[in-house]
């Protein structure tokens, strides 16, 4: 079988011929004009929204320096590379052969010739200016290293080997290697584009008799390859200054950073030797036009390519096979002290105090008297577990919510676990365009409760509540248009009716926003432009928009704050402070460079993370691996206002100071910064991280130690949560042995590497003071058998009566068992571990505090429903100085966790209350037959004798009203509650 096509020039066909027709070209005119223009109208309205939202916040000063840099350097790198491509473009056309050869080749290349010659002019403009166009970008995202060169502040303090200031490093040296990077581009494009032209017009011939090159070719190529020589040669000499920020790993540092015997010794100098070597070879170059030979140019760079090879790769490789290694320890000690002093001097931990502790495991009451404080203040109140308990107990209204993990701060002498009432759009019933711009458009208030207090129920004990909140903090502005969860935009002004909060008995009461801040809408030009930029149309012709509407948006104070100081890296942790009737994002910035000589470099963002990361938030850096690192700022957002002020916090650092002069006025000074704010400043959690991360290694001072590693410690490894991720650090009010009091710290855990035992025991002193960032070390001794976390957990969860009791919690009430924070403490001589233990039922997904688990030394595990109870059975009879026993909690009061003044009870003499007597029997005979049903698994007899227990105990009570406390049963310590089938 076979197809026939269809005829196409048969009577029912008509072919089109000839050029588009008028209307055609028009139409086709007219969409390309307005795609062009709907192109530039989107470039315009990210340039111009931008400039509107600087403005709005009042840093348009930012916005103008940074645009003004990267125009700066686009244009006048942009135009020079296109001006020296385009001068050799026009200088090799210029440079061609008035005849070229007759041959096959010259033949076919006459044809592309002819194609070129009516476009050759508009071919070498439209090719600079693309290759400027590419080199002008590249350089404008250098903006960064042109401010920090141009206003480079020294830091007094030179590196080791070279003896130049660090400034250098850090502000100089990344300058002139971008400087030297584009000379290289310039001269390879110029390179490559010139011979093309040689090559198209004759210059250069790959076939045919005579000379392969005309004497033009050969001086203008000469001349270029001697201009990168010439460059080759200045980079060999800014190598030599390089080789003090070079990064390797090294005995176990991945960022090992610096000069090593071999660097010192066999590279520096072949650096050198080599630089040389490049300068004659480029003068061999630029004597080729001249000689008209380039034999001795070609021999020179041969020799300086073998050099390369042996005296910059042969040579140190023997320096390091046959003199480093066979004695590595010795090489090397002078080079590893370098780095440790380097590093511990970048990162702020080279006051770091180290003291020998040897943990006992049994205490007295003297001894515990001075850490009192330390343990009345033991948070019990996980803010990483107990969000969901102040979701349930305090969002009251489905559109709010409150971060997964909560913030700790101090307010008065009270470490206080809060969180802010955000809206939550997901709450919201009915989501459109209208409820999620203009009607839902803020949160409300903070809730507080005391770190170490729960209720009788196990829930927090609010110090900050309802809707509006009332408590200890008074009168604020609880509104929140700016907060963690502010992801997208809002408008409101005037006759704009939001949502306040609403009550049962006011459920249409609404606000009108009156803060000042947001970028007017009355401009059509600005409202097309945000209707770009959201890609909403209808906030272009939208009626719910008002005269005087503005909008809201980049609300997050983690954004705002990076966007107007890009420069900085910011905490992942903003926390919530009220002061002076207004709420406001307290973050920690960070000034970091790379450039630090011998400081060995880490990635900020592998330092900083821990079990709970994807609860926090993660740090993010324009350069993420640094090596020199400062808390050099703090930043507030008003939560109302969106106000962002950045404060001067390290007045010594250089790099900030730098910055300062790029950005004048953006930064406050530290005597600025209010005097009711100052209280709730901290010692931030990711610079905290990040020299613990560093001090795994570098608590080691003695270059011997370090290279042999033999005291190398760990982060440890989480045990209250699956994910293989270290342990985060806690804010606790904590007195270490050396200090006369307890101070609000930042704390961490360190065990040996391979090891689960305790290794170390840190602190950070974060109240602002002369102490503040303090590091103290406690460095266990190698006989002290002190328990790490995962042992702490292990001991925790293999004790036979723990695992009974946490098992009949979990049957009993239905529901899962969830560890909180696993705090470790130096108390009375010794290592006190406590975690509390949350019971969530299946259902409610509700955490409240049922148990609290504790261990003193490697001694008895306690498993009991108050602090207090478990202290009393960890500590013994040194208990008495810290701890009292407590009453049957009143069943709507709180339970306090934290100890109180030791009372004496008074116990009647036998004989004297009959009817005491006979109650405090029966009470014997219950809790007696109580143990029996618990060892036989009788569930049903062992809750009749709780309940005969508790019927004799409130008997003893109205026996003897004004007796202190009650007397336990015999056999039971006093103090301790009477087991049950909850645990």
């Amino acid at each position: 079988m076979t197809f026939q096509m269809p005829d196409r020039t048969g009577p029912g066909f008509r072919a089109r011929v000839g050029p588009p027709s008028r209307r055609a070209k028009v139409l086709l005119l007219t969409a390309g004009v307005l795609a062009a223009l709907f192109l530039l109208f989107v470039m315009f309205a990210g340039l111009w929204t931008d400039w509107l939202w600087f403005r709005s916040v009042s840093y348009g000063s930012v916005f103008t320096s940074q645009l003004g840099a990267k125009a700066g350097l686009f244009a006048v790198f942009g135009l020079l590379m296109a001006l020296v491509v385009g001068f050799n473009l026009w200088l090799a056309y210029r440079l061609r052969p008035p005849l070229a050869a007759m041959s096959v080749e010259q033949q076919s290349l006459d044809r592309y010739r002819m194609g070129v010659a009516p476009f050759r002019k508009w071919l070498l403009i439209g090719l600079s200016l693309l290759v400027g166009l590419a080199a002008g970008a590249a350089a404008g995202a250098q903006w960064r290293t042109w401010m920090l060169w141009l206003n480079g502040t020294p830091f007094g303090q030179q590196d080791s080997q070279f003896h130049l200031d660090v400034s250098f490093y850090a502000f100089d040296l990344p300058w002139y290697e971008f400087l030297l990077g584009f000379a290289f581009s310039a001269v390879i494009v110029s390179l490559i584009a010139a011979t093309a032209v040689h090559y198209l017009y004759g210059g250069l011939r790959l076939q045919g008799p005579g000379r392969r090159a005309s004497a033009g070719a050969q001086g203008h190529l000469a001349v270029l390859l001697g201009v990168f020589v010439l460059l080759k040669a200045v980079a060999y000499w800014l190598d030599r200054y390089a080789l003090a920020v070079k990064s390797e790993a090294y005995k176990g540092v991945d960022g090992w950073t610096g000069l090593r015997y071999v660097d010192a010794n066999a590279f520096l100098p072949a650096k050198t030797i080599l630089f040389f070597v490049a300068i004659i070879c480029a003068a061999l170059f630029f004597l080729t036009p001249i000689r008209r030979t380039w034999a001795p140019a070609l021999i020179g760079f041969g020799l300086m390519a073998l050099s390369a090879v042996l005296v910059g790769g042969l040579y140190p490789a023997i320096v390091q096979q046959f003199q480093v290694k066979p004695n590595e320890q010795a090489k090397e000690t002078p080079y590893i002290q370098k780095n440790i002093d380097a590093t511990r001097q970048a990162y702020g931990i080279a006051d770091a105090d180290v003291t020998q502790y040897k943990p006992t495991d049994s205490t007295n009451p003297e001894k515990l008297k001075q850490d009192a404080q330390t343990i009345s203040d033991i948070r019990l109140l996980d803010p990483n577990v107990v969000s969901p308990t102040f979701q349930q107990n305090q969002a009251l209204r489905q559109y709010y919510a409150f971060p997964k993990t909560l913030d700790v701060d101090r307010y008065g002498d009270q470490d206080t676990v809060l969180g802010v009432r955000e809206l939550d759009l997901t709450g919201v019933q009915q989501r459109n365009f209208i409820n999620d711009h203009f009607k839902y458009t803020h949160g409300y208030g903070v809730v507080a409760a005391k770190g170490n207090q729960v209720d009788a129920n196990g829930n927090p004990v609010y110090t900050q509540q309802s809707l509006p909140t009332t408590g200890s903090m008074g009168d604020y502005q609880q509104r929140v248009y700016y907060g963690e969860k502010s992801t997208t935009y809002s408008v409101v002004g005037p006759g704009m009716d939001e949502i306040d909060y609403t009550r049962d008995s006011d459920p249409d009461r609404t606000y009108q926003y009156t803060g000042g801040s947001g970028v007017s809408l009355d401009n059509p030009l600005t409202r097309a432009a945000y209707a770009v930029k959201f890609a909403e149309p209808q906030l272009l012709y939208s009626g719910a928009i008002k005269d005087g509407a503005k909008i809201l948006y980049d609300r997050t104070p983690k954004e705002r704050v990076e966007k107007v100081a890009p420069w900085l890296s910011i905490d992942a942790d903003p926390y919530p402070v009220v002061e002076d009737g207004r709420l406001v994002w307290v973050l920690d910035g960070y000034t970091t460079s790379d450039g630090f000589p011998f400081s060995s470099k880490t990635v900020l963002g592998d330092a900083t993370k821990d079990s709970l990361t994807d609860q926090r938030g993660r740090t993010l850096t324009a350069v993420n691996e640094v090596n020199y690192i400062r808390n050099s700022v703090k930043a507030t957002v008003d939560a109302y206002t969106g106000e962002v002020t950045l404060y001067q916090w390290d007045e010594a650092d250089p790099v900030l100071k730098t910055w300062m002069k790029a950005f004048p006025g953006s930064v406050q000074p530290k005597a600025d910064i209010p005097a009711a704010l100052l209280p709730h400043l901290r010692y931030p959690q990711d610079m905290f991280k990040v020299q613990r991360d560093l001090l795994g290694m570098y608590h080691m001072t003695d270059a011997t130690a370090f290279f042999n590693g033999t005291d190398i410690w760990e982060v440890p490894v989480d045990p209250t949560v699956n994910a293989d991720e270290v342990q985060p650090p806690y804010y606790l009010t904590v007195r270490m042995p050396d200090a006369k009091e307890a101070s609000f710290s930042l704390t961490t855990s360190f065990v040996p590497s391979g090891r689960k035992n305790l290794a170390a025991f840190m602190t950070a002193d974060a109240d602002p003071g002369p102490d503040y960032g303090k590091l103290r070390i406690l460095r266990m001794t190698s006989d002290s058998g002190a328990l790490g976390p995962a042992l702490t957990q292990a001991k925790f969860n293999s004790d036979t009566d723990v695992a009974h009791q946490l098992t009949l919690l979990r049957n009993g009430a239905d529901s899962d068992v969830v560890y909180g924070n696993l705090l470790t403490l130096p108390v009375g001589g010794g290592i006190l571990n406590v975690e509390p233990v949350y019971l969530v039922a299946r259902g409610a997904k509700v955490p409240v505090l049922k148990k609290v688990l504790a261990v003193y030394g490697d001694h008895n595990v306690a498993l009991e429903d108050t602090l207090d109870k478990a202290l009393a059975k960890v500590l013994g009879n040194a208990a008495g100085g810290a701890t009292t026993p407590t009453a049957p909690a009143d069943p709507g009061g709180t339970t306090p966790t934290a100890p109180t003044t030791p009372t004496t009870p008074t116990t009647p003499a036998p004989g004297a209350n009959p009817a005491l007597d006979k109650a405090l029997a029966d009470a014997q005979k219950a809790f007696t037959d109580g143990q029996t049903a618990l060892k036989n698994g009788d569930w049903a007899a062992y809750g009749q004798a709780q309940q005969a227990l508790q019927k004799a105990l409130n008997e003893a009570l109205a026996a003897e009203p004004k007796a202190g406390a009650t007397p336990a049963p015999s056999g039971q310590p006093s103090g301790s509650p009477a087991p049950s089938p909850g645990g």
